[in-house]
This record gives C-alpha cells, sequence and structure tokens, in this order.
C-alpha cells in the first residue's frame, strides 16, 4: 500500500475501521504477486508492526 492508498482508504471506510490503525508499507506497486523481491520487502517491514 502506497499513501495515496491509505488515504483514500482512510477516507472513504472511516465508519468501518473504527479508530484502527491504517499503516504504509510505502511499498510500491511495481511487483508482481509473490514476486521475490515483494516478498522479502513484507518480510522485513510486516514483523515489527505485530510485536
Amino acid at each position: 500500500m502506497e499513501r495515496a492508498h491509505r488515504s483514500r482508504l482512510s477516507s472513504r471506510l472511516r465508519s468501518w475501521l473504527g479508530g484502527k490503525r491504517v499503516v504504509c508499507l510505502d511499498i510500491p506497486d511495481d511487483y508482481d504477486f509473490m514476486q521475490p523481491a515483494r516478498v522479502e520487502l513484507l518480510e522485513r517491514k510486516v514483523p515489527p508492526l505485530l510485536r
């Protein structure tokens, strides 16, 4: 998700999110599904957010 996606999602679904945090990982939408470089970025950026 890029910042523009986060902003759009937050504004359109504000009532559904119920104050939940929406995190932008700053991963460009330049990758194919399960492309190794994309997976590596996710494996690096997501775990710290889940702790």
